[in-house]
């Protein structure tokens, strides 16, 4: 069996997707065929894998980060909310049902065999497995027959590691009532503390690490300092939206509608590494201004979105934005969102059929089966603006329950035609991960720059792959120096 770690957090958004990702890297750098393992994500930020499951974007970028491919058995059940009391519940990267809240807490027992089932599996085909929890331990009211924290660890006889977010204020109470609200045996699998996200001089903190040492009983295995690594992050939207409304505006200015129940924001983050380029998130109509581009984004439901941004004046405001010849660029729910029509039949959102933005000449139908599969090709003769995309290689992955047809009754959205230009300045593709490889982020900002008369070389060209091979290895060098990982080796048994 492989070598195991468990990172659990007092909180969402203590660092733990990041810290597990770290580490992973840093097993993986010593030759250790490394894996990450998350029992139960919730998330709305999802990855289609090689053979066509779904699982948590945190999963995949940690298994990026170890240098191997992504698998089901990484994430065995997904929750995605689709509304504020129930969720889609994927299993084994499937879907098998909507459930509100209170059924599937009774349910998600049976849910355990599934579980260990992809545990085990990576424990026999890799060497040490990184395993990341969900939200905090000490949430008393969901500790009875948990599967995502404590209950896990048990389940897999594992060491944890406890991470606390210093950054947000009160990591001593954080990790100390932690530890307090668990029971004897849930404080004895947790062999060391981690302070993430620390700012300035570590020595004031000196006192303090002591004193929590003495009422933890639990060493400080280390603190690390708060860092500016470009990673995809399943909680990292909050930061990104409160970032934008400070932005200054750039020379190619972008804008990504905000929806309330958006997904896979992680397909704009490339954009943010262009000089000159401001990346904006937009969630009131006023705010929008005069963007070179607009991005609608993916949605978990496309058809309650579409009306949020019709009740706030967005749509108003982005029909107009198009008109004066801003660039309209919809991804999955986005691109259904400018067409003429979305149909619902089988009520798998709101039901009926609602207009869409009309800005391309589609229509889109739900069905009852989510289409979860890896996407390749070449774009076709592409016209307008992003014309010199025309010939270039793409690759992603598609996750949407509808298809999509255009005024001819051909089916569109997938493969070679997955951009379909409407207005000389509209496009729409079902795939997600578009942006990610090699040039077409670039050839769509200089095609920007170029029609503000700006000169191509000032827009800079580089390997987004590269470049995130970088940030792991940042972030793992920081885990590295600030951490005594010699400590964490031994509660492994390396």
């Amino acid at each position: 069996m492989a070598y195991k770690i468990m990172v659990q957090g007092t909180m969402s958004n203590a660092g733990k997707s990041l810290v597990t990702a770290g580490l992973a890297r840093l097993f993986t750098r010593k030759g250790y065929k490394t894996a990450p393992f998350k029992p139960q994500n919730m998330a709305l930020n999802s990855f289609i894998t090689e053979d066509g499951f779904e699982i948590g974007r945190a999963q995949a970028m940690q298994a990026e980060a170890a240098g191997i491919i992504p698998e089901v058995y990484m994430n065995p059940v997904l929750l995605k909310p689709v509304s504020e009391m129930g969720s889609q519940v994927i299993v084994n990267g499937k879907v098998l049902c909507n459930m509100g809240a209170k059924d599937y807490f009774k349910y998600k027992q049976k849910l355990v065999p599934d579980i260990l089932k992809a545990f085990n599996y990576l424990c026999e085909k890799f060497d040490v497995v990184v395993i990341e929890g969900a939200g905090s331990p000490a949430e008393i009211n969901l500790k009875d027959n948990d599967i995502v924290n404590m209950g896990f660890a048990e389940m897999a006889d594992s060491p944890v590691l406890l991470v606390g977010d210093i950054d947000r204020g009160g990591v001593f109470a954080q990790l100390y009532g932690t530890i307090a609200l668990l029971k004897s045996h849930e404080r004895d699998r947790i062999k060391g503390l981690l302070i993430n996200k620390f700012r300035g001089d570590k020595s004031i903190l000196a006192p303090g690490l002591k004193m929590l040492e003495d009422k933890c009983q639990k060493p400080v295995f280390g603190v690390i300092p708060y860092l500016d690594i470009d990673i995809d992050d399943e909680d990292s939207l909050s930061e990104k939206l409160s970032l934008s409304r400070h932005k200054s505006k750039g020379i190619i200015d972008i804008a990504v509608i905000k929806l309330p129940r958006i997904s896979n924001f992680t397909d704009f983050n490339v954009f943010e590494n262009f000089e000159g380029v401001s990346l904006r998130y937009v969630e009131k109509a006023a705010d929008l201004k005069e963007p070179c581009l607009v991005f609608i984004p993916g949605t978990k439901n496309t058809i309650k979105d579409l009306m949020w941004i019709r009740q706030n004046g967005i749509e108003a405001a982005v029909k107009k934005a198009s008109s004066k010849g801003c660039v309209v660029f919809g991804i999955c729910g986005g691109y259904q969102m400018l067409g003429n029509t979305i149909s619902d039949p089988f009520n798998m959102e709101e039901g009926g059929t609602v207009m869409g933005m009309g800005l391309l000449g589609i229509d889109t139908v739900f069905g009852k089966e989510k289409k979860t599969v890896q996407a390749e090709g070449v774009f076709c003769n592409i016209e307008g603006v992003f014309k010199e995309l025309s010939g270039q290689k793409y690759k992603g992955y598609e996750i949407h329950m509808g298809y999509t047809k255009n005024s001819g009754q051909e089916e569109t959205g997938h493969m070679l035609t997955s951009i379909q230009e409407g207005q000389h300045n509209v496009y729409g593709s079902y795939i997600h991960g578009l942006f990610d490889n090699g040039d077409i982020a670039y050839t769509i900002v200089k095609a920007l720059a170029e029609r503000k008369g700006i000169s191509a070389s000032m827009i800079n060209s580089f390997d987004y792959r590269e470049y995130k091979e970088g940030q792991y290895d940042m972030l793992a060098d920081a885990i590295r120096d600030n951490t005594d990982m010699d400590r964490i080796y031994r509660c492994m048994g390396m």
